[in-house]
């Protein structure tokens, strides 16, 4: 019941409330509800699996998950970054007297001393290959935050390989002061070197996250990954020239898209011609291997949060 004023007479009055605009009970609500749902959420169905807007909103998470990796790979190390040089540093000391010295290669690479012709080899390669290795184990090492919140998982990967783009640079520093004790000249070529490594790092990502993808579903990618690299490693031309090769294999070599990467590397640097079928089927191939990695990523990124 409920007491109301009366004006007329000023006494309060009980009135028996009007349920007829009351809410429903609960047990009424599904005569109330839309017969379909009114908001569907359903995965895009463009071809086209890179989400460039996503990637660029979340680029500041990008940037801070690079710069986590690179002080994660260095901490609590006595020698630190010094680590980035010393790898592809005494690959060339080690190759440089087996092949340079015992297998007499001096004069087989077009006048260029041996060791620096190593290292320039060496030098995107050893870039290549941890790249590959750290992005292929970046999604099992970020279950935490993969279970937790949403964004690209594309960042994770593309991480791990921009991580290693700063320990490129800090090699290539010795590269340089090998040219000046060798007395090799900077040639106009070098301006060559940005676009080569844009394709190294483009190579490496979609690789890597292919890589990632398939070892969130099976983990044998990280026991099996370290002798495909090896295996790749004496694939392709690094610790020796490509005319080594013979002729009859060389459309085998030039398959390799790390073939004419490397090619190119050493025609920047030391001045050389370049081998543009090569470098154009390189980069055709890194194209066509980004293109399926990330469409692979995507289709397989829904199941992360449950397989990770």
């Amino acid at each position: 019941m409920v007491q109301v004023h009366s004006e007329r007479s000023g006494t309060l009055k009980a009135v028996a409330p009007d349920v007829s605009n009351e809410v429903l009970a609960p047990s009424h609500m599904a005569n109330v509800l839309p017969e379909y749902p009114l908001i569907k959420i359903r995965p895009g169905r463009k071809w086209v699996a890179l989400n460039l807007r996503d990637l660029w909103a979340y680029r500041e998470l990008l940037y801070f998950l690079t710069w986590r990796d690179i002080k994660v790979r260095y901490k609590q190390t006595v020698l630190g970054a010094a680590w980035a040089i010393i790898q592809p540093l005494f690959m060339m000391l080690i190759f440089t007297l087996f092949f340079g010295r015992l297998a007499g290669l001096d004069s087989r690479v077009g006048g260029i001393p041996y060791p620096i012709f190593a290292y320039a080899g060496l030098l995107p390669w050893t870039f290549f290959s941890n790249a590959i290795t750290n992005s292929s184990n970046s999604l099992v090492g970020s279950s935490n935050l993969i279970t937790k919140v949403y964004f690209p998982r594309m960042i994770i990967p593309a991480a791990a390989v921009g991580a290693g783009v700063v320990d490129f640079a800090i090699a290539f520093a010795v590269l340089i002061g090998l040219m000046i004790y060798y007395g090799m000249p900077i040639m106009g070529s070098i301006v060559m070197l940005p676009p080569l490594v844009l394709l190294t790092t483009l190579l490496a990502m979609g690789i890597g996250m292919w890589l990632s993808a398939l070892n969130v579903k099976y983990r044998d990618i990280r026991y099996a990954l370290p002798f495909m690299i090896q295996f790749w490693m004496f694939a392709t031309p690094i610790i020796y020239p490509s005319s080594l090769v013979p002729a009859k294999w060389q459309w085998a070599l030039a398959l390799n898209p790390l073939t004419g990467i490397i090619e190119g590397y050493r025609a920047a640097l030391f001045g050389l011609e370049f081998n543009w079928a090569a470098l154009s089927i390189s980069a055709a191939i890194t194209l066509a291997i980004l293109v399926y990695s990330a469409y692979s990523f995507r289709r397989m990124e829904k199941s992360f949060a449950d397989l990770v």
